[in-house]
């Protein structure tokens, strides 16, 4: 899990959760930090401490905290993907913009390892991702995942209707989930899913 940290008006400062999955000396990153500058000192901790090259960033949904630092990645040639739904959000919001779009799910492979990205409804914001390593069996929820404890959070973009539906269909994919790692605060087990499923039941 990697953190930094974002200064907002309606929550002060919050730290923001995204991951980094490294095998047999390849990396992939899960959401940017949330600058430039983070972001860079991110992309070398991998290269120089696990000596390990970065291969792609998946951005989680289209969210500053997500792809703040997506310029530094483009610079040195990392490629990167979301949702086809997060590069036209991004646009509307005046973001810089993934490269590779797709609908659905995508798999990608680091090392031996595969991870599944995958869109499986609304609730956060329209585009929200989950990655899914069926080795580690761990989960990047993203924001749509809610840390034990935790508020609802920003809910500008969101759809709070759809929220827990979207989040039963990733607990009936992914059964037997050990960690997850949510968009904010303290990482857990499958019981962060109930949580948030709770949070939002109608």
């Amino acid at each position: 899990m990697h953190v930094s940290y974002l200064a907002t008006k309606s929550f002060g400062k919050v730290a923001c959760n995204g991951m980094v999955l490294i095998d047999d000396k390849e990396a992939i990153v899960f959401d940017t930090p949330t600058d430039d500058s983070v972001s860079l000192e991110l992309i070398r901790w991998i290269e120089q401490d696990k000596k390990a090259s970065v291969k792609a960033v998946v951005i989680n949904h289209f969210h500053i905290d997500c792809l703040g630092g997506l310029q530094v990645f483009h610079e040195r040639n990392i490629p990167s993907y979301a949702n086809n739904l997060t590069i036209d959000l991004a646009k509307a919001d005046d973001a810089i913009l993934p490269q590779h779009g797709f609908d659905g799910s995508l798999e990608l492979q680091v090392g031996k390892q595969t991870v599944i990205n995958t869109h499986f409804g609304e609730g956060h914001t329209k585009d929200n991702l989950v990655s899914y390593v069926p080795q580690e069996e761990v989960l990047f929820g993203g924001c749509l995942i809610k840390s034990l404890k935790s508020g609802k959070g920003n809910l500008a973009d969101a759809n709070t209707d759809e929220w827990s539906n979207t989040v039963r269909k990733i607990k009936q994919a992914y059964p037997t989930l050990k960690h997850v790692i949510p968009g904010h605060g303290r990482f857990g087990g499958a019981d962060l899913l109930d949580y948030t499923v709770a949070m939002f039941e109608k």
